[in-house]
């Protein structure tokens, strides 16, 4: 299946903390490569090589490190008479299409500007290039191919440390509850669709907002629960942590490297 990745974003919370940083979000590090790498790598693992990225700021950075793409980063080798002998490779048989959808469109807009490359493909997948997870991903497609919906969306239960207090008319605190542990899905980032979700994408609209609340609407949105590891990279704390977790070895989204079959 192709996989849309969107990689166009400004990522100002991310920016605005890193003095002179132009990168778009899905370019900054974890270990030796990028966001997007890393997704991409995810999406490999599972057989789906066939990649069309919607770029908008920083487009260049992008088109930059593919065009230049070296495997001796994340690849052991053998260097003979001057030669590199790679002992693996990173992007083998990756079909990677980079195209600009505008610096400041909406994710909806930019997937109806791709909406050509995905002639024929009765489903696809799409992320936000930037969340990292352990998902079974043949598991979510399985599921969504099985039923009658328009969409899929990965849910997660809520990540952040806020609590939710529970407050009586006498303005007496009754209980106090992470929000991790109330009964509540955010969205995951993390979509399987099938081509009905242009109908309900206007121009400059947007994929959630729009598309999948449609869908909602109409009964056609299915919901994908996952509990295991998933992690956003919102804030530049967020992805320093990814980071740290990387060259600790705690690796959870990196299936490539586990073993773990697909």
């Amino acid at each position: 299946m192709k996989v849309v990745l969107f990689c166009g974003g400004r990522g100002t919370r991310m920016r605005s903390e890193v003095p002179g940083g132009d990168l778009p979000k899905p370019m900054q590090l974890v270990g030796p490569r990028p966001l997007v790498w890393h997704v991409m790598r995810y999406y490999a693992h599972f057989g789906h090589k066939e990649f069309i990225l919607c770029l908008g700021y920083g487009a260049q950075h992008i088109k930059d490190f593919f065009l230049g793409y070296r495997e001796t980063a994340s690849n052991d080798f053998v260097l003979r008479d001057g030669r590199v002998e790679l002992l693996s490779t990173d992007i083998s048989g990756w079909s990677i299409s980079l195209v600009d959808t505008g610096v400041d469109s909406p994710i909806g807009e930019r997937l109806r500007r791709v909406r050509d490359h995905l002639d024929g493909e009765e489903m696809f997948l799409a992320n936000y290039a930037d969340v990292l997870t352990d998902a079974p991903l043949t598991d979510m497609i399985r599921r969504f191919a099985a039923a009658d919906a328009g969409a899929s969306m990965m849910v997660v239960p809520p990540t952040n440390t806020f609590h939710v207090v529970d407050v009586t008319e006498a303005n007496v605190v009754g209980a106090i509850t992470p929000v991790s542990a109330m009964p509540l899905w955010v969205n995951g980032g993390f979509f399987v669709l099938r081509q009905e979700v242009f109908e309900h994408i206007p121009e400059n609209g947007d994929l959630v907002a729009d598309g999948c609340a449609e869908l909602a609407k109409r009964g056609r949105l299915l919901a994908y629960r996952h509990r295991g590891y998933w992690r956003p990279s919102d804030t530049v704390n967020q992805r320093l942590e990814l980071d740290r977790s990387w060259e600790r070895g705690e690796r959870p989204w990196a299936l490539w490297e586990s073993g773990r079959e697909a």
